[in-house]
């Protein structure tokens, strides 16, 4: 809302310092510094409502050390980032970007889910929450939604890069010109492959054996896979949230790579000096990723150890669905191992766990374990280390990852 307001006083005013509102770096540092002041004042303001609602968390008895003393503690922290995110994007972004729109439904749609799950939980005094198969049709829902709108709306391209041959750009140097290197923007649904070097690849490519229209069926392929991905990495950062802030720090982390991501994406300059894919439009991302950010780091201020707030399934699906859905948009989904990898970690170990107990307990009659607990945070804490060693190491091998993650953009 600032910037159409302030964007009108610099056009038809001049008004002082108005033009800054048309820097997208100006807006993301606005957006983050709001968050942040968001999360941490007006948070505290909930969490006390939360408290004065005696909405406190139900801990299960999984014999992990301190987990008594963390019974009663606020949950649905999650609202604290909700908000702390949206405002600020509903002040510093364009509200007609596509981007924005589909991440701010992602954010109020996976909200809801967890809201209801943590509702349950807490005032029906129902341990086991929204039942599985609703979340599940949720993220299916969410997943046909997105999928649908990036694949359908115009504003949904990518510019795709021009080709010479030798004799045209000999052509081109006798000229003396610089050949063009950006065409017309492009209605298409290719996404890039890390560490390729011809690194775009077109779902649609899957489907050739349907015939010469096979194009005109890439959804067939690229709408399950959006459903894929943001159930798994919704669920991924729900597992996650196990100890005193692990989610909330890994996602953080994780925001600020596809912060980068999304900003070279959406930068023409640094798109051609990166020879990577130009997304018109996915630049505007930032101030929501900024705005996310903030609000995780925010939130922290409570959540770290001691927690004086737990997010609860009303911010880690919320968080997950949102890091799906901007990895999808950058065209970086396929990097989502690598970027989440915290996530996925913590989805594996309880996969793996759950497999070969019942592998074993089938071939021997007892069921044996790889790990002492899980989702793997949980096996450490049965080790004795202590939960904030835990989620600093966690955090670590989250930025390495991170770090990883962007050097895909010259390595190949």
């Amino acid at each position: 809302m600032l910037y159409y307001l302030f964007n009108y006083l610099h056009e038809f005013y001049n008004f002082p310092g108005a033009g800054m509102f048309s820097y997208l770096s100006f807006r993301a540092g606005m957006a983050i510094i709001m968050s942040l002041f968001l999360a941490t004042v007006y948070g505290k303001k909930i969490i006390n409502f939360l408290q004065k609602q005696q909405v406190g968390e139900t801990v299960r008895e999984l014999g992990l050390d301190g987990q008594v003393q963390k019974a009663g503690t606020p949950t649905m922290g999650g609202l604290i980032i909700i908000m702390a995110t949206i405002v600020p994007v509903l002040l510093f972004a364009k509200l007609d970007n596509i981007y924005v729109i589909i991440l701010l439904i992602t954010t109020v749609w996976m909200g809801v889910i967890g809201f209801m799950d943590d509702y349950i939980k807490v005032f029906k005094k129902n341990k086991e929450g929204l039942r599985g198969i609703f979340k599940v049709v949720g993220q299916i829902g969410l997943g046909i939604i997105v999928g649908s709108m990036l694949y359908v709306n115009d504003d949904v391209v990518i510019r795709e890069k021009i080709s010479y041959s030798d004799h045209q750009l000999i052509e081109f140097e006798e000229q003396g010109v610089t050949p063009p290197v950006f065409g017309s923007d492009v209605k298409s649904m290719k996404t890039t492959i890390p560490f390729m070097k011809h690194n775009e690849f077109s779902y649609s490519s899957l489907i050739r054996w349907i015939g010469d229209d096979y194009r005109d069926f890439g959804w067939l392929i690229f709408i399950p896979m959006v459903i894929f991905i943001i159930t798994a990495v919704s669920n991924g950062a729900n597992l996650t949230d196990g100890v005193d802030g692990l989610a909330a720090g890994s996602s953080a982390i994780m925001g600020v790579t596809l912060a980068i991501l999304a900003w070279v994406s959406g930068n023409i300059i640094f798109s051609d000096y990166l020879n990577i894919m130009f997304i018109p439009n996915s630049g505007e991302m930032t101030i929501f990723i900024a705005s996310f950010i903030g609000a995780l780091i925010g939130f922290l201020w409570y959540n770290s150890y001691p927690a004086q707030v737990f997010m609860g399934d009303t911010g880690s699906l919320t968080i997950g669905g949102i890091i799906a859905v901007i990895a999808i948009a950058v065209r970086k989904e396929l990097l989502i191992p690598i970027i989440s990898g915290v996530f996925l970690i913590e989805n594996l170990s309880v996969v793996l766990q759950v497999a070969y107990f019942k592998y074993t307990k089938k071939k021997t009659g007892e069921g044996k374990r790889i790990f002492l607990m899980a989702p793997l945070h949980h096996h450490y804490q049965k080790k004795n280390i202590h939960e904030s060693k835990i989620v600093i190491r966690f955090w670590i091998i989250g930025i390495i990852l991170s770090v990883v993650s962007i050097i895909t953009l010259k390595v190949r």
